[in-house]
């Protein structure tokens, strides 16, 4: 994927970000169009992890690159952590002031025995209820505690308020893939701009709250 593709090959679109992150464990790039396709291009280095990226890409319709390297030899914390931050910094700037967004998501999403239900807010104001039991501590080579971690991530540097809840699942595959579906509908439905609102912020205040 090149940069052109991110903007569906037209001029590019305001609601865009690019984040660079380095620090002494990792490096990650991220390039983020809200309004995309589902275009995905996502080499973290954690190949569980990239498939969940795609799932945000697939079902969110926006378009995701993400580039990252880190001490993966030590093991993937640091590495699904930063990617998160990174993923929030440029979903933060790309939603600028939230201005003319519908701001609330909602989703309840099933993967075969398994249901999760995600629902989230725009807010500017982080916070995660967290309510996933994954009963394996691995899917293949990628550590299950790492789900929640990710999401914290995520919703400390996009500053949204994010549930998500467990209603059934046995598979710890299926209630993690369920959750990145569940979230990716849901970011859907919150980031669309609302006609009826134009250019209004989402707020009865005038202000999402920095």
């Amino acid at each position: 994927m090149n940069d052109s593709l991110l903007s569906n090959g037209h001029a590019p679109l305001l609601r865009q970000a690019t984040v660079d992150r380095q620090t002494k464990e990792t490096q990650v790039h991220v390039a983020l169009t809200l309004d995309g396709c589902g275009l995905a291009d996502n080499h973290t280095g954690i190949p569980f992890l990239d498939h969940m990226l795609d799932q945000l890409c697939a079902h969110g319709l926006v378009d995701l690159r993400v580039q990252a390297s880190g001490d993966t030899h030590i093991d993937d914390h640091h590495t699904n952590e930063d990617v998160g931050i990174t993923l929030g910094m440029a979903l933060d700037q790309a939603l600028g002031d939230r201005r003319g967004i519908h701001r609330f998501g909602h989703c309840v999403a099933p993967l075969d025995e398994s249901l999760v239900e995600v629902a989230l807010d725009i807010s500017g104001r982080p916070h995660l209820s967290y309510g996933l039991q994954i009963p394996t501590q691995r899917v293949g080579t990628y550590d299950t505690q790492l789900v929640r971690e990710f999401f914290v991530a995520l919703v400390n540097h996009s500053r949204m308020t994010l549930h998500i809840r467990q209603l059934d699942g046995l598979n710890s595959h299926h209630i993690i893939e369920a959750t990145f579906k569940a979230f990716a509908r849901a970011l859907r439905m919150a980031i669309a701009l609302d006609p009826r609102r134009s250019q209004q912020v989402p707020s009865s205040k005038g202000v999402i709250q920095a």
